[in-house]
């Protein structure tokens, strides 16, 4: 009993020293990024222009507020040359970086983690001009999720990334056998606009911590936001003394793109499925690994047992987060027929408590959506569900907006009466439209969750965490909630991703940090050189008469589901070797 009591202090002092240590401030340098172009004595700078947006591509990308349309800059479109150049100067870098510890590499993260913590003010306000979101959706989508990636990197980045010894199997016990795991080289990237800095923060922190340099195209609908962010990226390597030009952002469209796929070793791509099969042929040309996450249609499941005040406030944020400013969130709404009228009843009052407005402006729920004409395709949607009987019960308000935004709001919008026949249940609408739609038994909500060309993630909500999971488990995507939504992305320790429409391959977690290695296999003898590998005799070249018995019985003996035929086998196979050393012997005595 002493000797319990004894390990149960010890370890509860390892946990009181690791607290402790927690709280004595490391020796981290602070950097100061330049920022004197978007902000102005603490503030944002402001601009008058209003900006008319333009369907036309030029040579320059041009760059707005979405929620005041007021003008921010252009940045060039890079042509292929330049893109190649840029890549030029990344992969000089990147074959110094390839050389740095994990302790130099932890430091880039911890300063990164500095800076985030002590300006998220002036990295959501940059995020919320280039897109429209407001500041708390910022916040949770932008600065938590980059925090908690930087986070699981320090504490389990290196792990990962160490060789790891495997098996060797029976016929190999003399040797070990092990994965190690190589910079690839130089990471392209190209990112959508819902999460201006962390789709920047994220392919770059798993490329720069597994020894790679890194080019981020970003969208042309975030290239302010992006290329600001990137100096951040920039200041922390060099305050660690990294290489210059080790992680470079370029702007343009689908030319810029283009070029950049067919000059990198391995293309991160998040955006639509159209441009991810583009991206994929392009890809095939250098056979190049492709990592695409393409959207999704995401099922909502909500069960009779569930506390339903509960679940449809989580069903309301999982909307307004595919809002057309943050992620593809929740799509399809399916609730059981039982508590049909209730849930309806309490999305509904909660929707028409929402305003939407420009978060500059006023602290309000929801803000704009980025793209153009957006609003357009999402009213059409609506429209085709209403010709085929679907119903509007309820919508959210907009407020104080310019008449020349008008077209970059949407009302959150509450439908029902929907089925699949409609476009608004097989087209990702990426807005915040909620169409609701009864269930009678659980295998109708499977077949209808998985009634779907995408496969990207899923929420299932029920008093029995059991019946959660069964569903869960039948439905076809990469990622799970159960009783909650969008959870698994705060866990980076898990990978993301999808399947069928939502494109492939994992970003986060182990297999997204693995993703951009060189995965390389290595034998070696185990007890090198006092046991070294021989071909045996039988089987040496010449082969003897008897090398395919020889051979037969190895097997036999190695494999054998009797362990009596493996030890007659391996009598034979001592046998054939005892003799043909006996025979040699005889000779070179005569």
């Amino acid at each position: 009993m002493a000797f319990w009591w004894a390990l149960i202090v010890i370890a509860f002092a390892l946990v009181i020293c690791k607290f402790l240590l927690m709280l004595i401030p490391s020796n981290v340098p602070s950097i100061d990024v330049d920022a004197s172009d978007v902000i102005d004595d603490g503030h944002p700078k402001e601009s008058s222009f209003i900006y008319i947006p333009s369907r036309r591509q030029t040579d320059k990308v041009q760059c707005y507020e979405p929620a005041t349309v007021k003008y921010l800059g252009y940045f060039p479109a890079l042509k292929p040359d330049e893109v190649k150049e840029q890549v030029a100067l990344v992969r000089k870098a990147q074959n110094v970086w390839a050389k740095s510890s994990f302790k130099q590499r932890r430091q880039f993260l911890r300063v990164l983690l500095k800076y985030i913590i002590e300006h998220q003010d002036l990295i959501c306000k940059i995020s919320s001009r280039d897109t429209g979101k407001t500041m708390v959706d910022a916040s949770m989508g932008e600065i938590m999720t980059t925090c908690e990636k930087i986070t699981w990197l320090l504490s389990e980045g290196e792990r990962w990334l160490k060789p790891e010894y495997r098996s060797c199997g029976r016929s190999m016990l003399h040797k070990t056998a092990k994965v190690e795991f190589h910079p690839l080289g130089v990471v392209g990237a190209i990112v959508s606009w819902n999460y201006p800095f962390h789709n920047l923060f994220n392919p770059v922190l798993a490329a720069v911590f597994s020894g790679n340099g890194i080019v981020v195209k970003v969208s042309e609908h975030a290239s302010w936001s992006g290329c600001f962010y990137v100096r951040i990226l920039q200041s922390a390597l060099a305050a660690v003394g990294a290489p210059e030009n080790l992680v470079e952002v370029i702007t343009g469209f689908a030319e810029t793109g283009e070029a950049l796929v067919s000059s990198v070793d391995k293309v991160i791509f998040v955006g639509s499925p159209g441009v991810g099969r583009m991206i994929m042929r392009k890809a095939a040309d250098t056979l190049i690994p492709v990592t695409l996450e393409l959207g999704g249609k995401d099922p909502f499941i909500v069960c009779e047992d569930v506390d339903v005040p509960h679940v449809a406030q989580v069903a309301v944020r999982a909307v307004l987060q595919s809002s057309g400013q943050n992620c593809a969130g929740a799509e399809r709404f399916y609730v059981h027929e039982n508590i049909y009228p209730a849930f309806v009843a309490a999305v509904v009052k909660i929707v028409k408590s929402v305003t939407a407005g420009p978060p500059q402006l006023g602290k309000y729920d929801m803000g704009a959506i980025c793209l153009q004409d957006h609003s357009e395709r999402l009213q059409n949607l609506i429209n085709d569900a209403l010709d085929k009987g679907a119903e509007i019960v309820g919508r959210g308000s907009v407020r104080f907006i310019n008449e020349g935004a008008v077209d970059h709001y949407f009302p959150p919008t509450v439908i029902v009466n929907v089925n699949h026949q409609m476009k608004l249940m097989q087209e990702e609408a990426f807005g915040p439209i909620m169409p609701i739609m009864k269930f009678s038994s659980d295998e109708e909500a499977i077949k209808l969750a998985n009634d779907s060309k995408y496969g990207l993630g899923c929420a299932v909500f029920s008093g029995s965490q059991r019946r959660a999971r069964f569903i869960a488990s039948q439905l076809h995507c990469g990622v799970a909630a159960i009783n909650d939504f969008a959870s698994n992305y705060m866990c980076q320790s898990l990978p993301f991703g999808g399947v069928k429409d939502s494109g492939f391959g994992r970003f986060a977690g182990v297999e997204g940090l693995r993703a951009c290695c060189l995965v390389k296999s290595v034998v070696e003898d185990r007890w090198w050189p006092l046991v070294k590998t021989k071909i045996p005799k039988p089987i040496q070249y010449p082969v003897m008469e008897n090398g395919f018995e020889f051979q037969q019985s190895l097997v036999e003996a190695l494999y054998g589901l009797n362990v009596w035929d493996r030890l007659r086998a391996l009598i034979n196979v001592v046998k054939m070797l005892t003799d043909h050393n006996s025979s040699a012997n005889s000779k070179r005595s005569d």
